[in-house]
């Protein structure tokens, strides 16, 4: 594969074929147990058997890998640095995500200051040059993914709703902000952040999601253990309750 032969797809025909669809984020954090790019490859495989119609992946290894074994669209990323800015943090993060095999490169698409000074116009502009992938630009507010739209982005998700210091973080998927995005952009609006549920994902669909992207609770066995563990510790915990004290008993003399 060529440095810009990044897909066999043309653009509207990657495009269309996640829509509506669930895309299933593949990633562990660094230090645990699954934070190995075969292990990673072997959950995409298992979620494209679950009708998983994209996958999302980090790292270079970990995009190398699935591109090689699973026949679904990937979107790649590269988690970078200790700034605001993290996610394809910067234009030559970009170009080797897509030189890796991603077809579409997630980038940072606030608006804060990238660590490279370049403007997120000019990060698109400078992967287009250099490749054919595709960009999604992962937002956190309305006039981000306005902006994004503008820049050039191809996709535009609402994966930094909640995770930036300006915007507030609630328990579900900010669907207002999916909402607005997808009544005022020309672009794809993929919905992605604290979708825990199925329900969720299909209310983003209904909001007007071109598609929801799910990571945690699917891929994430430690934190959904800690959903399950949480809920039956506060059962036992109100049970105690309800029962009140436990009786005493007087020794018999």
């Amino acid at each position: 594969m060529g440095d810009n032969d990044v897909s066999e797809l043309d653009v509207s025909e990657l495009v269309d074929s996640i829509r509506g669809g669930l895309v299933v984020s593949c990633q562990a954090y660094p230090g645990e147990p699954m934070r190995d790019p075969d292990t990673m490859c072997r959950v995409a495989q298992a979620a494209a058997r679950g009708g998983a119609v994209g996958i999302r992946a980090q790292g270079l290894a970990d995009i190398a890998a699935i591109r090689a074994a699973v026949d679904l669209p990937l979107i790649g990323l590269w988690k970078d640095g200790d700034d605001d800015v993290f996610i394809t943090p910067t234009l030559e993060h970009a170009v080797a995500v897509a030189r890796a095999g991603a077809q579409v490169v997630a980038i940072d698409g606030t608006s804060r200051a990238r660590p490279d000074g370049l403007s997120l116009e000019e990060t698109i502009a400078g992967l287009r040059e250099r490749t054919t992938a595709l960009v999604m630009a992962d937002c956190s507010t309305f006039d981000e993914g306005v902006a994004a739209a503008r820049a050039g982005a191809d996709l535009v998700g609402t994966t930094l709703a909640g995770y930036t210091a300006y915007t507030s973080k609630g328990d579900g998927p900010d669907l207002e902000l999916v909402t607005r995005l997808a009544g005022a952009l020309d672009v794809p609006v993929v919905a992605e952040g604290r979708i825990h549920t199925p329900a969720q994902a299909a209310s983003a669909i209904e909001s007007g999601a071109w598609a929801v992207v799910v990571g945690t609770a699917i891929t994430h066995p430690t934190s959904i253990t800690g959903w399950f563990a949480g809920a039956v510790a506060g059962a036992i915990a109100r049970s105690a309750a309800d029962a009140g004290p436990a009786p005493t008993h007087k020794e018999s003399s």
